[in-house]
């Protein structure tokens, strides 16, 4: 075996958690997600010769993930969106949280929930993952500026739904 291919298998599987929280992100089902997940990294595996050796792994497969998000949406098997985070997922999140912190965290679910799925897409790649605007355009497909007013109008509605002021939701900007 390829070591190049080894080494792109071992951040495969240190990114699972990432893309587990992207999943989910699109889905809002757990067991949704996982099953994306797996679509993921099984056409990750089956497309690994088309990945560019020296960019960013955690992109490519962000990517693979939200088109096969949106394949199984156009399809028959269409994947479930609940509205609400479970409270054994807020546990599992957030173990020993403080019942303040579980109601935050709910709360903050709900107004991710209620997002625009493009606008959470890019609130999930920028925001939580971390992803520069560059990057999270190339994975979403998405020009640069389309990926920055998403981002924008995401956090103006969570800043709206969670009663905070537009002043609490000022960017940390992921350039280039």
């Amino acid at each position: 075996m390829n070591t190049e291919h080894e080494k792109i298998r071992q951040e495969m599987i240190l990114l699972l958690p990432r893309l587990r929280a992207f999943g989910w992100s699109l889905t809002r089902d757990a067991a949704a997600a996982d099953d994306l997940v797996q679509l993921t990294c099984e056409k990750a595996l089956r497309a690994l010769s088309s990945f560019e050796y020296g960019t960013r792994l955690d992109a490519w497969m962000f990517r693979i993930m939200r088109n096969s998000f949106l394949d199984e949406r156009r399809g028959p098997r269409h994947l479930a969106l609940a509205a609400d985070i479970s409270e054994r997922e807020i546990e599992d999140l957030n173990g020993a949280a403080r019942i303040e912190d579980r109601l935050e965290l709910r709360a903050v679910g709900r107004a991710m929930a209620a997002l625009d799925p493009g606008q959470r897409e890019v609130l999930m790649l920028v925001g939580v993952e971390g992803l520069r605007y560059r990057e999270a355009a190339e994975a979403l497909g998405l020009p640069i500026g389309t990926v920055m007013s998403r981002l924008a109008r995401a956090r103006r509605a969570l800043a709206a739904m969670l009663g905070r002021s537009d002043d609490t939701t000022k960017e940390v900007r992921h350039e280039g």
